[in-house]
Formats: C-alpha cells, sequence, structure tokens
C-alpha cells in the first residue's frame, strides 16, 4: 500500500472515530452519524477505515515498538533490558518494578491500548448497522477488528489485572466503568477470537502478512489458551498452524526471520504506518546500538540473559550485537537502524518458532514428552545446538519444562514482552527477581492503574501495594 493511501486510511478512520488518541473518554458525546454512513457504505472507505486501525498499531504506545511500549516497557521490568540513561525515571520505575500511578509511560500505555479498542468498537458498529457491504467484505473486517480488539485486551489483562472491558463507543458508559474480572475478559477474549477464526480464511490481503487472517487468530489463540493452562486447546490450535507448511516455515537463516513477509511470519505490523518516509522499525532503531551514534543508545541487553546463551547457540552469533566502546549487549534481531524508502524489515509479532514452543510445553504438560522433545528439538536445531532426543531423551517431565521456558527465554527476547509475562503466568517471578530487583515484591508483577484515569473515573479501584 502506498504512503498516499496510509495517510488517507487514516484520515477516514479519524474522521470516524471522532476521538484524539489519548482523551477520548473526555470527548463529548459524538454525533457521527454522517460519518459512519459515508464510511460503511462504500466497500473501499470501510476497508481504508480497518487500514487506518493496522496503521494506527505502529503509532499507538503499546503497540507500536518505541519505547514506550509492551516490548520495551516489560523487557526492563524483566530480566532482559536495563535503561542506559538512568536520569529518565519513567523508565528506570520499570527497571527497578517500582512504578508510580503517575508514570507518565504506564499512562500512554493504558490510554494508547483503549484507544486502540475504541478504534475497533467504533469498526465493529459500523459493520453492524451498515446494509450497504457484501457479505464476505463485512465479516473480512468483522473477523479482523476482533482480533485486534483481543490482541489488545489480552495485552491490558495482563499487565494490569482487572481492567474494565469496553464493548462500545458509548462515552457515558465507557467514562464510569469499573473493572471487570480477568476470568470475564479472557472469555470476551475467547470469543472475539473465535468468532475471528469463523469468519476469516487463511489468505492474506494483497500477500502482506501485516494483516490478521484464520491462521493469525487461531495462532494468537493457542497462546491464549496457554496461559489459561487449557494444555489441550492450544495444542490443537498450535498444531493447525504448524502444519500450514505450504505458507509457514522455521528459516534456517536466523538473520532471515524478521524479514519483511518472512515465512515464519504469521503476523507482523509494518513501519509505513507511521505515514512518513521512514522504513525501519521502531525496534531496530531503539535496540541497535550505533557503532557510530552509540550516544542515542537507550537499551542494552542484561548480562544474565547474555550469559544464559550457549557459545555454539546461533542466536547469539545472529541476535546479540555487542558495542565494544560501551562494553554492552543489544538485540539485533532487526538489522536496520535507520533508513529512507528501503522497506526491508516488519515488526514481528506473531511467530512459527513460538507456535512449536506452545505445543511443546503443553504436550509436556499433559505428560507426552516425547512429543515435547520433538517441537523444542526443532528449535534448538535451527540455533545450532544439540537435540535433546540424542543427549537427554529421557528427561523428566518438570525439566522438560523447564527447558522450554528457558528456550522461551532465549527465542523470544525483546519481543512482546514474553518473558515478563511467561514469569508471571508461570509465578516465577518473585523467584527471579527479587535478587536481582531492590526492592522487589509481590505486588510488583501487576502495573499500577494510572493516576490520571482513576481522577477522571471514580469507579477504577488501584492495584494492591500502589
Amino acid at each position: 500500500m502506498k504512503l498516499s493511501k496510509l495517510k488517507k486510511a487514516l484520515v477516514i478512520l479519524v474522521c470516524f472515530c471522532l476521538s484524539s488518541c489519548e482523551d477520548w473518554l473526555e470527548i463529548e458525546a459524538p454525533d457521527n452519524k454522517i460519518v459512519s454512513e459515508v464510511v460503511f457504505n462504500d466497500e473501499a472507505t470501510a476497508i481504508s477505515a480497518m487500514a487506518g486501525i493496522y496503521n494506527q498499531l505502529v503509532i499507538n504506545s503499546f503497540s507500536g515498538g518505541w519505547q514506550d511500549s509492551v516490548t520495551a516497557l516489560a523487557g526492563l521490568s524483566a530480566d532482559e533490558l536495563n535503561y542506559i540513561r538512568t536520569t529518565n525515571l519513567s523508565f528506570t520505575e520499570f527497571e527497578e518494578n517500582e512504578i508510580t500511578p503517575t508514570n507518565a509511560n504506564n499512562s500512554d500505555l493504558w490510554s494508547s491500548a483503549y484507544n486502540m479498542i475504541y478504534m475497533t468498537n467504533s469498526l465493529l458498529e459500523g459493520l453492524e448497522n451498515s446494509n450497504a457491504l457484501a457479505d464476505g467484505t463485512k465479516n473480512k473486517l468483522e473477523g479482523q477488528a476482533k482480533f485486534v480488539r483481543a490482541f489488545t485486551y489480552f495485552y491490558l489483562v495482563n499487565l494490569y489485572g482487572e481492567i474494565p472491558l469496553l464493548l462500545t463507543t458509548d462515552y457515558q458508559i465507557n467514562a464510569l466503568a469499573a473493572r471487570n474480572a480477568k476470568e470475564e475478559v479472557y472469555q470476551q477474549i475467547i470469543a472475539d477470537l473465535t468468532n475471528s477464526i469463523d469468519l476469516l480464511d487463511s489468505t492474506y490481503t494483497n500477500g502482506e502478512r501485516t494483516f490478521a487472517n484464520r491462521n493469525t487468530a487461531m495462532a494468537f489463540l493457542a497462546r491464549v489458551f496457554l496461559y489459561q493452562e487449557d494444555w489441550q486447546e492450544a495444542e490443537n490450535l498450535s498444531n493447525e498452524v504448524i502444519e500450514q507448511s505450504g505458507t509457514y516455515s522455521l528459516l534456517e537463516d536466523l538473520d532471515e526471520v524478521f524479514l519483511a513477509n518472512s515465512q515464519e511470519a504469521i503476523w507482523q505490523i509494518s513501519p509505513l504506518g507511521n505515514g512518513g518516509s521512514q522504513t525501519q522499525t521502531n525496534e531496530g532503531s531503539i535496540f541497535i546500538i550505533h557503532p557510530i551514534f552509540s550516544f542515542l543508545a537507550n537499551f542494552e541487553l542484561q548480562d544474565s540473559l547474555v550469559s544464559s546463551f550457549d557459545n555454539e547457540d546461533q542466536r547469539l552469533s545472529h541476535w546479540i550485537g555487542y558495542h565494544e566502546g560501551m562494553d554492552s549487549h543489544y538485540a539485533y534481531k532487526y538489522k536496520d537502524w535507520n533508513s529512507s524508502d528501503n522497506l526491508t524489515e516488519y515488526s514481528m509479532v506473531l511467530r512459527l518458532a513460538e507456535q512449536y514452543l506452545i505445543r511443546a510445553e503443553a504436550r509436556a504438560r499433559q505428560g507426552n514428552l516425547s512429543a515435547a522433545i520433538t517441537d523444542v528439538d526443532k528449535i534448538r536445531q535451527r540455533a545450532g545446538l544439540e537435540l535433546l532426543a540424542d543427549t537427554n531423551p529421557e528427561i523428566n517431565k518438570e525439566d522438560l519444562i523447564e527447558m522450554i521456558l528457558e528456550e522461551r527465554r532465549k527465542e523470544l527476547f525483546t519481543e512482546w514482552g514474553h518473558r515478563w509475562l511467561d514469569l508471571k503466568r508461570t509465578e516465577k517471578a518473585t523467584a527471579t527477581l527479587s535478587n536481582q530487583k531492590t526492592g522487589w515484591e509481590n505486588t510488583d508483577v501487576l502495573y499500577p492503574i494510572p493516576a490520571e484515569e482513576r481522577s477522571k473515573n471514580p469507579n477504577l479501584d488501584q492495584n494492591p501495594g500502589y
């Protein structure tokens, strides 16, 4: 899609939503009837509205891959990243797990995620009220919007615990909404993803893996069921995705994994959503420590992560860089630090390697150890490591699960907060982080509800410990 079309899509979406990016809860009752009729009376503008939502993913704080994204902030909260500029308290609070309710990055994380939910709710309401669109178009847009909404709610509920479950654009309802139980939020996530699977097919729009399809929804639902400890469903769904061998494969060359539309990609976000001429990913910009412009660097990898890799592990040599002058290691999964009109990489959100690790863990927890070993060996083989089937085929269940979790740490580092969420869901955060984080408390596993949101909504209570 050309930049002019991207800008047009964003204009349509903004006009349709009639909301600001951060303060949508404060808007007056919108009179959007005419705008909705215009957008959803025409197939091209309706499709452009959904394209605008995809573009917004790279602009919004929580999903954009920038310094205030889930990827960066959750990496600081776990044992992945250090923030180099220690005078910036907004970031060091995440690294020290001492986040204050007034933290600006935390506030942006929350509000930008809810802005995305507002946009998907707006589109879904427009589709529901439209009689002008063909059923096929309507189904596709509904499935994609529900996927994005489920994806966003997944991160909100895992970062904050109980949260308001907003399924409407009615500002009067949203402005005073109380927090819903985690179980209710997960029920909605599962319902949205299940509906997406029913509505979508397995093709990618224009061949671009930046558009969600049926496999994207299945892959993410596999993760959701893993978090819900529904091991059988997690295995079933990850298996369905893995079996799409004509579409997805583990790439032998680790330097090709994060390229645009790579065979390993299940879903990506294009940097073109920014609407400018820059074509590098935000992750490339924030994680690579440039050999000359190192003074611009903000993040480095923690030594404990780097030292966990075996010397022969190809992920160490291909996905981790080293800046001698700063004596710092950095994430080097993305190779493009800065470029214009040279689009080579997309931000990776879902990829096949995670599905093998989901299936491995699900199988191991069900006692199917041999099949779990086969799956984790797929990842180890690609990394150039000895296979468990050869070195430890009689490994017991508990040790195998620990091995799989360790492979998740090494395979998925600096990708969408996997390590932070894994430590939380397996209840290992305190045991892992208390020895290296001064002042760690059990309540630090949840971020605080932003003070700004609580001042606007008296029905929002605070998480324990804040």
